[in-house]
């Protein structure tokens, strides 16, 4: 099968009726955000299938139609390491950290962002806290929007041709859009039509590829004739084995879900705690089906591709697929699957950074008494600025989508998550505590990312949230009153 992807006048026409719908879902959700809390939580008014799939969605970003399929492609059976650690993660998360984190910060004078939860639960006054949690939301989502923003750029650039730079900017600028006017309803609306897009998505495509190698029974000789290593999970694509430390590092991807604020938004924004058992059996029906899909379209590109893709190019083998094995306009719609997963990832990560600046720094730090109406306003601005930083660092057409969440995603899970699941389970926490935690779990991410070699090469969200939980726990227990 050919690498190349033609210009489509029907893919065209397919994006364009995507982009009407999610402009005019963000246009009804404007009349309905009078305030900072419909416009962050969408009024804690969220159902179960709302919940669920709009949690997923922008759980899982382009990555999933980009970077999961293009590390498979690469990697082979490796993948599954991946896949395990994410599906186990994914449960937890819903199992252990939902119910209760949905009754605690309405508990806690109806906190509706992670900075102000952790800033009541532990009664921080000095607003250090805060601040903190509101800084690392600021670094940490402004890579990730950026792997969105070039997830998208890829796909503008491969179906209409445009150049790299413009792909970006066209593809950032309707997620602003809609983040800008409508905010979480908005974002959550477009979530669940985006969630049932990408899945559909997946599991067509995986379907057909399958179908073009002759079948499921096709795959593993498929595999062999091109690289008989690929089959084994516990070598790499060389046949060397997998050490330890890349074994632990993929499982580690798990440990990054109690701690991304995106995520953890859903679950405060359901209508009651009551309704998450349901959402939680939803949200792992999709993100199960969709996990697998993934990894088997990478592996049946393998086979399926007369020409390899190499490099960052790997990623495109999900469009790749579509374009070449279907109608041009089931393709297109398949393809809107990727702007819809780019889509459903970034303006939620816009929405909660613009919170962390109009509730956590704004309101917080400079103006207490700000009305309702200017820190909505306040939060616009925000998306904003935080969407031009990120399109200064989507910028380089080079970058790989899936190496730009892994950092963010490790940074979210160190800071954020040994400290929510504490707070959530262990009275005996403290202020103290909580900051040594966040930050060092934080400022870990951030150094082991620049080293490499030996221990080095672990993924950077093992230690750091290792030595979160470490600093919790001794100096909750140093700083614990008598």
């Amino acid at each position: 099968m050919n690498t190349m992807i033609e210009f489509s006048p029907l893919i065209t026409a397919t994006f364009a009726i995507y982009l009407v719908i999610v402009l005019l879902i963000g246009a009804v959700a404007w009349w309905r955000t009078k305030n900072l809390k419909d416009y962050i939580l969408g009024g804690r008014r969220l159902g179960r299938w709302v919940t669920a799939l709009s949690a997923q969605a922008s759980d899982m970003s382009g990555w999933l139609l980009m970077g999961l399929p293009g590390y498979a492609y690469l990697a082979g059976l490796e993948s599954l390491w991946l896949l395990v650690g994410l599906l186990v993660g994914t449960y937890l998360n819903w199992r252990f950290v939902a119910a209760r984190l949905r009754r605690a910060t309405e508990r806690y004078d109806d906190a509706i962002t992670l900075p102000e939860y952790f800033q009541r639960r532990f009664d921080d006054r000095s607003g250090i806290l805060r601040m903190l949690c509101a800084l690392f939301i600021l670094i940490f989502f402004t890579f990730y929007t950026s792997s969105g923003l070039v997830a998208g750029g890829k796909l503008f650039e491969a179906v209409f041709g445009l150049p790299y730079g413009w792909a970006v900017a066209v593809g950032g600028a309707a997620v602003i859009a809609y983040t800008f006017v409508g905010g979480f309803l908005a974002v959550s609306w477009t979530d669940l039509f985006q969630g049932l897009l990408m899945f559909f998505a997946l599991s067509l495509v995986a379907v057909i590829a399958l179908g073009e190698i002759g079948g499921l029974g096709s795959l593993g000789p498929g595999l062999e004739a091109v690289n008989p290593f690929l089959l084994d999970p516990f070598t790499d694509s060389s046949g060397e084995a997998l050490s330890v430390i890349a074994v632990i590092s993929l499982l580690g991807w798990g440990l990054g879900y109690v701690g991304q604020p995106h995520i953890l938004a859903r679950f405060m924004a359901i209508r009651s705690a009551e309704e998450i058992a349901a959402s939680r059996m939803i949200a792992m029906s999709w993100v199960s089906v969709a996990l697998f899909a993934g990894m088997v379209i990478g592996l049946a590109g393998i086979a399926a591709l007369d020409t390899p893709l190499v490099g960052a190019d790997s990623e495109k083998v999900f469009m790749v697929l579509a374009a070449g094995l279907l109608h041009p306009v089931v393709a297109g719609i398949c393809l809107a699957g990727i702007l819809a997963a780019v889509m459903s990832t970034a303006d939620s990560q816009l929405l909660v950074a613009s919170s962390a600046v109009a509730e956590d720094l704004y309101k917080g730090r400079l103006r207490p008494d700000a009305s309702e109406k200017e820190l909505l306003w306040v939060g616009r601005v925000a998306v904003l600025v935080i969407a031009a930083i990120a399109l200064w660092l989507a910028r380089n057409p080079d970058s790989k989508v899936l190496e730009l969440v892994a950092y963010a995603w490790a940074g979210f899970g160190a800071a954020f998550g040994p400290a929510v699941v504490l707070s959530l389970y262990w009275q005996g926490m403290t202020r103290q505590g909580a900051i040594a935690g966040i930050l060092l779990g934080g400022v870990t991410v951030i150094v082991w990312k620049q080293l490499s070699g030996g221990i080095f090469d672990l993924y950077e969200i093992v230690p750091g949230v290792l030595i979160s939980v470490l600093a919790i726990v001794a100096v909750s227990r140093l700083t614990r009153r008598p």
